[in-house]
């Protein structure tokens, strides 16, 4: 007997069916896009890097401060970093530890010269800036396939370079973003452009990769980033001025009591 009512649920599941294949096809490819980065990106062992870091405010005053940071990469983890200022003397000494996890949430702590001792920075806190630029602490992660779910959002240029269009949604429930939008260029999968959406799903962030550079033959490193923060009109910027790789770091060097003695 015919049923109008079926019927008409058959025809709008057909007429569905190409929309949930193209939501699966997108999320397939977005994730085998963010492993293909991710791949391009194994086997550095560690780095050490001089940089400046420019802070503006919304009135266009602008400070800086002169920054060394460590990075160590980890087998079946996250990598490590250790960041310390040197300039200017208010700064001078501050100290900023972070082990990139997986499977968990990041371990970060942050010493204070001033006060002689080592904070430990909360899950809870991590969407909060660091050290009064447009950077959060979350930020400073390295890039982990576990942290987000992906989907591809299609095709774009940016900066006259063919890229791939991604989202990004944090796994972490105590993140500050709801989802990233991060185009890749085609050629070597680096990020070329990257927009944060606070957990209004208002655009907060946008940062902008440039000056790249290829180390080992193989590694590609961005020498500038520009966060530009659309809901205070602030901008940080950081600026690469030397870069070593393979100089023989150990996870001794990223240790709590290196903070102290990072000077």
């Amino acid at each position: 007997m015919w049923n109008p009512i079926v019927w008409l649920s058959v025809i709008g599941m057909l007429f569905a069916m190409p929309v949930i294949a193209q939501q699966v096809t997108g999320i397939d490819q977005g994730l085998a896009i963010a492993k293909e980065r991710k791949a391009r990106d194994i086997g550095w062992g560690d780095s050490i890097s001089e940089l400046s870091m420019l802070l503006k405010n919304a009135q266009g005053e602008t400070s800086d401060r002169k920054l060394r940071i460590k990075s160590l990469e980890v087998d079946g983890d996250g990598d490590k970093g250790l960041t310390v200022f040197d300039e200017p003397r208010d700064v001078k000494g501050t100290a900023f530890l972070n082990y990139s996890h997986t499977h968990k949430a990041d371990d970060q702590w942050l010493y204070m010269p001033a006060l002689k001792r080592v904070k430990r920075i909360s899950s809870r806190n991590k969407s909060g800036p660091f050290m009064g630029s447009e950077f959060a602490y979350e930020d400073l992660s390295s890039f982990e396939l576990e942290k987000y779910t992906f989907n591809y959002l299609g095709d774009e240029t940016v900066a006259g370079e063919s890229s791939y269009l991604i989202e990004q949604i944090p796994t972490d429930q105590y993140s500050g973003y709801t989802r990233q939008l991060v185009w890749l260029d085609k050629a070597h999968y680096r990020p070329l452009k990257m927009e944060f959406y606070d957990r209004r799903k208002a655009l907060l962030k946008t940062l902008i990769f440039s000056q790249y550079q290829q180390y080992l033959g193989k590694y590609w490193r961005a020498h500038k980033m520009t966060m530009v923060n659309h809901q205070t009109g602030k901008e940080t910027v950081l600026s690469t001025h030397q870069l070593m790789f393979k100089t023989g770091l150990t996870d001794r060097d990223f240790s709590q009591q290196s903070l102290k003695r990072s000077r």
